[in-house]
């Protein structure tokens, strides 16, 4: 399925369209689709309105795992639904809150748009993997550690469900399984935003930063920009089932600190300490190969450049 054209009226659905990638995925339809009508459902609980300045679609200020859909909208509303609403904070201990959003606010927006078999694309996540410390592909088993990646299996099983009846035939549900993300936007999450911008934010104030011992523990991070771009070739690729986001490549915290260091202009050293989490991951990185193959996604950001352009927005913005 091709991407609509620049000047078509397409009618776009976000959950979750105030947080930090959704509120960028919105960005980027309203910039490239002049002519789109997007509709955000947000409860502004891991939102913020700032990240919507701008925004010139309907907001509609609900938890959609209550909201009913159905009451909202008519069957064919939408060409497209993007749900990415979802508790990101992997900290949260409390399973029943974790899963009762996760999963049902997703079967709520499935149960919406398996009438109209209007294709959806969700947030899925690394997590799903677990304490792998190996390069991943999507037929990897999912060994979550934490309830955040459980309930993201259980998003994946729910669709898969679906997608084996007989009646859904044809029907795209897809999932893309975000690496690493970082990138603007992302501040209102406080400890929850990315190693970078927390690095960033000690460096900038003539802190050495601080990371775990010795610093080498590797991530696949990816820019914000390269996250959406897959997530808007995953909707218009028509297929089904799950599809890694990532840069491709893993690159350590001392990686981070010293393209910190390039970009801010400063010469601060590491400061290491220990890591009290039994359950850190050491090592993370997407294989990308049927993201490239069958989706046509090529990152433009390795973190060198994504670094670079993280830190020149925060600049401009006074972040």
């Amino acid at each position: 399925m091709a991407l609509p054209n620049r000047n078509a009226i397409w009618r776009v659905l976000v959950t979750g369209g105030a947080g930090f990638i959704g509120s960028n995925l919105v960005r980027r339809i309203e910039t490239e689709w002049p002519n789109a009508v997007v509709t955000v459902i947000d409860d502004f609980r891991s939102g913020d309105f700032r990240n919507l300045e701008g925004f010139r679609g309907d907001l509609i200020a609900q938890d959609v795992a209550q909201a009913d859909l159905s009451g909202y909208f008519k069957p064919r509303e939408f060409d497209a639904i993007f749900h990415l609403a979802s508790i990101t904070d992997t900290r949260e201990s409390d399973q029943r809150k974790m899963c009762w959003d996760n999963i049902e606010g997703f079967r709520s927006v499935l149960e919406y748009a398996q009438a109209s078999r209007t294709p959806v694309t969700y947030a899925s996540s690394a997590a799903t993997y677990g304490i792998d410390g190996k390069v991943n592909i999507e037929t990897d088993p999912r060994k979550p550690a934490n309830v955040y990646g459980f309930s993201k299996v259980q998003l994946e099983n729910l669709a898969q469900r679906l997608m084996d009846r007989p009646e859904n035939a044809g029907w795209a549900v897809n999932a893309v399984r975000y690496f690493n993300v970082y990138g603007p936007h992302e501040q209102h999450k406080g400890p929850m935003a990315s190693m970078v911008y927390q690095l960033y934010l000690q460096m900038k104030a003539g802190k050495r930063p601080r990371v775990f011992k010795h610093g080498e523990q590797k991530r696949d991070f990816v820019h914000v920009d390269d996250a959406v771009q897959c997530t808007l070739l995953a909707m218009h690729s028509g297929k089904p089932g799950v599809f890694n986001t990532g840069s491709g490549a893993a690159q350590t915290f001392n990686d981070v600190i010293s393209e910190l260091n390039k970009a801010l202009g400063t010469s601060l050293l590491p400061e290491y300490i220990e890591n009290p989490y039994a359950f850190f991951q050491p090592f993370t990185q997407a294989d990308l190969a049927r993201s490239r193959a069958e989706l046509g996604y090529d990152p433009k950001f390795p973190l060198a450049a994504g670094v670079a352009r993280y830190v020149e927005w925060l600049k401009q913005t006074g972040r």
